[in-house]
């Protein structure tokens, strides 16, 4: 009885660190999630949505092009991630005029929704993000922008993003957590915190998740 105990229990054993190692292996190199924390991306992404981004979209010669939902390190902080989209690339040059925006002169088309939620427009001596450039996006790099143009911190504020930061594109929105006013916060003590927040959202949780985005396809 013993031997056999053992045996399932190195079989059972074996078979978890195989699933762990298969694990790593698609989040390092094929897919991984990702949380969405602000409104940046409204109202193609919202916030609370979680969603995964292929990281072999960009392999084997493919190169990410305007349009596209990236993932990817941000660039004066590495350590953080930031979701936006590819507006221009290399070569292209790039110009916002009172909230306008212009790809090599020309008034740039959107299949994608994007939304305006300030009627004030800044003056370029104030602020970029009404009104930019021109400025040729230099090769090696995107100018990224958020869906909500008004309130995302994107490449008219830190500048170009240079291509080995970029790590996948956003493909499925596969879990969505509507932010809750309510819901406790994680305070001191944690403990007690942690149970009111563990109760609080199971009994919400059927009006908390966002059951029509949930397999959504992002695009």
């Amino acid at each position: 009885m013993r031997r056999r105990t053992k045996s399932k229990t190195k079989q059972y054993l074996w078979t978890i660190g195989i699933a762990l190692v298969i694990a790593m292996i698609l989040r390092t190199f094929v897919v991984q999630g990702y949380r969405i924390p602000s409104g940046s991306m409204e109202d193609t992404l919202l916030k609370g949505d979680f969603v995964l981004a292929n990281k072999l979209a960009y392999r084997f010669g493919n190169e990410p092009k305007p349009g596209d939902i990236i993932i990817f390190d941000y660039p004066l902080n590495p350590s953080k991630n930031f979701i936006k989209r590819i507006i221009g690339e290399s070569g292209e040059t790039v110009q916002i005029v009172n909230k306008t925006l212009y790809i090599d002169g020309g008034i740039a088309g959107s299949p994608y929704p994007i939304k305006h939620t300030d009627p004030q427009i800044y003056p370029g001596e104030y602020s970029n993000r009404d009104n930019f450039g021109p400025f040729e996006v230099p090769p090696g790099h995107y100018f990224v922008m958020g869906d909500n143009r008004d309130n995302s911190q994107d490449s008219r504020e830190w500048g170009f993003l240079e291509r080995k930061y970029i790590h996948g594109k956003v493909f499925l929105v596969y879990f969505s957590w509507a932010p809750d006013p309510f819901a406790p916060e994680f305070l001191n003590p944690y403990i007690t915190s942690f149970f009111k927040i563990l109760f609080y959202n199971l009994a919400h949780f059927p009006w908390r998740v966002r059951w029509e985005r949930v397999g959504t396809i992002v695009r």
